[in-house]
């Protein structure tokens, strides 16, 4: 297998085999996130007998833990290598599975054990999300070269995103037909495929040399994590909000907004990711967030349901490109050495917008309407399109003053 150092290039097609042949760790490991996702919160409200606050921790928890762990993990793949990080983050999922079949057992007898079994598991796997997510694309770039690392973000959301959808129902249909321990055990398998997957790929060594502190990396990457936060407002919004924006409209089809949005991200990832080796990070991530933005304000201004539809549609396409367009800049104010931790540190901002978006689009729901929640995050959207316009101009000024230099 070639490495980053190899000097012999690639086709397209190539190229694009090699990198899934790693974001397939990100698929399995978000397919053993996916498996309980739709199956939590009714067990754990219903079947131990917990509130829905509780049910509703069960899930949120674990999102907590990856946005805690992101610069550790990041260090670890810069330190260790992108191998150990996917296997150790293979390894929690893992254990995440034992532990579900652990409260399956005690689910019965004493339920808040059950509770705080889960509750163990779901911090252990948030960590492992984190190994996984970050080392893919660290471990994928190492093998087909900094010049496809859009290509690799891109890719590694696809397998995000595609591991989450097959794995709800996925895991409904599990519980259904076997019971709950049935879903930890499947956990279990798809963890050990996965190791035993990454056992047989050949490592891309640690980039050695002098590392920043991490104070320093999360000062070069804030602003660009900063343009994602705001630019993730909307996908936000979307996938907190559309069921009862379409209920307070008397409006049918929810579900399918959800879906035209989520098939529309993943076909603009895959059709247009080359785009942003030909365009630059910067222009892709304005014009994406332009697209987002004017969907996002169709979305709220709809007088049917149609409408509506085509605006979740242009929302999902124009989000698609801004995470991997921006973390494409964002990773190249670092060294080769502290990219890992500038990955990890950038895309904890989208962690951060999806846990921050609900609750602040709840209240502008309360006070204005559900409409003024789509037409708001437009707004949002587009200031994340200022700050990369902004760092635009400054790159190229920058790039101007080194070439007369």
């Amino acid at each position: 297998m070639q490495t980053a150092h190899s000097t012999v290039p690639d086709s397209g097609t190539n190229v694009t085999l090699k990198v899934i042949t790693f974001v397939c760790f990100t698929f399995i490991a978000y397919l053993t996130i996916g498996l309980p996702l739709a199956v939590l919160p009714g067990y754990v409200h219903q079947d131990l007998g917990m509130g829905s606050v509780l049910a509703g921790l069960v899930i949120s928890v674990q999102y907590v833990a990856t946005l805690m762990s992101r610069a550790m993990t990041g260090r670890l793949c810069d330190s260790k290598g992108a191998k150990k990080a996917v296997s150790l983050g293979l390894a929690m999922c893992l254990v995440s599975g034992l532990f579900y079949v652990g409260a399956g057992v005690f689910d019965s007898h004493s339920p808040i054990v059950a509770f705080a079994i889960l509750i163990v598991g779901r911090l252990i796997v948030g960590v492992g999300e984190s190994l996984v997510g970050t080392g893919s694309i660290q471990w994928a770039v190492g093998a087909v070269g900094l010049g496809n690392t859009g290509k690799v973000i891109s890719w590694n959301g696809v397998a995000t995103y595609g591991g989450l959808a097959a794995g709800a129902p996925l895991g409904v249909v599990l519980v259904r037909l076997a019971g709950f321990e049935a879903l930890g055990v499947t956990v279990i398998v798809l963890a050990i495929a996965g190791l035993l997957l990454a056992w047989r790929q050949i490592p891309v060594p640690a980039v050695h040399g002098e590392r920043l502190g991490i104070h320093h990396v999360f000062r070069r990457v804030v602003n660009y994590g900063l343009a994602l936060g705001l630019g993730s407002a909307g996908f936000g919004a979307i996938a907190t909000f559309i069921t009862l924006y379409y209920a307070s409209h008397n409006w049918s089809g929810a579900a399918f907004a959800l879906t035209v949005f989520g098939v529309c991200f993943c076909g603009s990832r895959l059709m247009f990711v080359d785009t942003i080796g030909r365009f630059g990070g910067y222009k892709v991530a304005v014009v994406s967030m332009i697209a987002e933005a004017v969907g996002l304000a169709l979305l709220g201004f709809a007088p049917s349901s149609l409408l509506a539809l085509i605006g979740a549609g242009l929302a999902g396409t124009g989000f698609a490109l801004v995470f991997p367009a921006l973390g494409v800049v964002a990773v190249e104010t670092v060294p080769l050495a502290d990219r890992g931790a500038a990955l990890g540190l950038y895309s904890a901002f989208l962690d951060l917008a999806l846990g921050v978006t609900g609750p602040v689009a709840g209240i502008v729901a309360h006070h204005f309407g559900f409409s003024a929640v789509y037409v708001g995050t437009a707004g949002v959207v587009l200031c994340g399109g200022g700050i990369v316009v902004g760092l635009w101009s400054k790159a190229r000024q920058h790039a101007g003053t080194s070439m007369l230099g």
